[in-house]
């Protein structure tokens, strides 16, 4: 009987052993230490190729610096927002993540307002002010920053010459770019004076009403009364109206193909154009949005941020690495893949001496102050989805639906 009972022993300690050793690998390969002792910290990206070469890099930087930290990239690419979301449900999502959809995912970021707040008001400052909005939610700060880009008129200078016609300056109007367009415009070669989306996202596209002192809705969130304005409605007809005379063409994209096919003059976009066109051989020029006769040149902002998980265990050694992410060296290292956020960067770079980024930065000042509905109306992507297919019954050449009608049927 005792030997019976010793083997029973020794097979218990066994097995409770193999269990130690086997939490004891789980927690290695999961847990939030590594074993060396660090913090580990998990950042998801929603970059590919080059750029996420570059950030692994960024990140062996800053992991050399900390001797307690240890940072670990973890690329996404197209699978963001489902990787993101899942994590999220499971409550295991990375500590910290790139963010641009704040009002989708708020409820899981940690607010950044009191790690601010401790750094100083210098700190806050060096941030371009527009920034902020775009990287809050429900008044709360969610993430520093990191990227953006406003929108401008690109316009092909090979064209205005053929033409004889001035480049377009700083300052110019709605009825300038409509007047170049004519001039631009030759049915005989093809060329189109402008370009612009027959599907235009909701999301961009109210920057225009912005500029003619409209919007989609008030604060309150409310369509009827704003999307069907006279103001919303007189932006809708002037698109419209430059489809119906033949001074511009619908596209399925943003214009960018058709100008590095030579066949467009001018379209509207943010800086994802620059490289691509300077690469198809294209000589561009950029230039301000243009105002409307009694509104303003206003521009939407693509903007990226670094967030930290709400759920994450280690937020203070989350909150360095992205100061780190978003910090003088940092955006130094990405200025050819994105335009610097910090005004100390963009001063030691030059970048407003700069003609084409110059630009950007001169219409992100201009663009202080706004909110896109989408941060606004608690169920964007159905009443975007909505939008979506008015606009394109708006813009589409085989419908061309009455602006006035369209909206406010959307409106109600």
């Amino acid at each position: 009987m005792k030997l019976v009972k010793f083997k029973s022993m020794f097979f218990l300690f066994i097995a409770t052993l193999l269990l130690l050793a086997g939490c004891s690998s789980s927690s290695g390969k999961d847990s939030d230490t590594s074993t060396d002792g660090k913090v580990k910290l998990r950042f998801a990206t929603w970059d590919v190729g080059d750029d996420v070469d570059l950030q692994q890099k960024m990140i062996d930087k800053f992991n050399e610096a900390h001797e307690n930290i240890e940072v670990v990239l973890e690329a996404y690419g197209s699978d963001y927002d489902t990787k993101i979301t899942a994590g999220m449900g499971a409550k295991d999502a990375p500590d910290i993540m790139y963010m641009w959809n704040y009002p989708q995912y708020k409820d899981a970021l940690e607010p950044l307002d009191s790690y601010i707040e401790k750094e100083g008001a210098d700190y806050k400052d060096n941030f371009y002010e527009a920034l902020w909005n775009y990287n809050s939610a429900d008044g709360k700060i969610l993430g520093l920053p990191v990227g953006y880009t406003t929108h401008v008129v690109y316009y092909n200078k090979a064209l205005f010459d053929q033409a004889g016609v001035e480049y377009p300056k700083a300052g110019w109007t709605w009825e300038d770019l409509q007047d170049a367009a004519r001039k631009l415009t030759n049915k005989e070669t093809k060329v189109s004076g402008f370009a612009f989306s027959g599907k235009p996202d909701p999301y961009d596209f109210e920057m225009f009403l912005w500029g003619n002192n409209a919007s989609y809705v008030d604060k309150d969130g409310n369509l009827k009364g704003n999307l069907d304005s006279k103001e919303s409605v007189e932006v809708f007809e002037m698109f419209q109206n430059m489809e119906k005379e033949g001074i511009a063409i619908t596209t399925e994209g943003s214009g960018s193909t058709e100008m590095k096919s030579g066949k467009v003059a001018m379209f509207v976009y943010g800086a994802w154009g620059l490289t691509p066109l300077k690469e198809a051989g294209i000589d561009y020029g950029v230039v301000e949005l243009p105002s409307f006769k009694n509104g303003k040149s206003v521009s939407i902002l693509s903007s990226s941020g670094v967030s930290i998980s709400e759920n994450s265990k280690h937020k203070e050694e989350a909150f360095e690495f992205i100061k780190f992410w978003s910090n003088e060296e940092a955006n130094k290292e990405r200025i050819g893949f994105e335009l610097p956020v910090l005004k100390s960067v963009v001063e030691s770079e030059q970048l407003e001496q700069d003609e084409i980024k110059s630009v950007f930065y001169s219409m992100l000042e201009k663009s202080e102050g706004y909110t896109p509905a989408s941060f606004i109306v608690k169920d964007w992507s159905r009443v975007s989805d909505n939008l979506n297919y008015v606009f394109e019954s708006i813009f589409n050449p085989s419908t061309l639906m009455d602006p006035k009608e369209a909206l406010k049927n959307a409106a109600e």
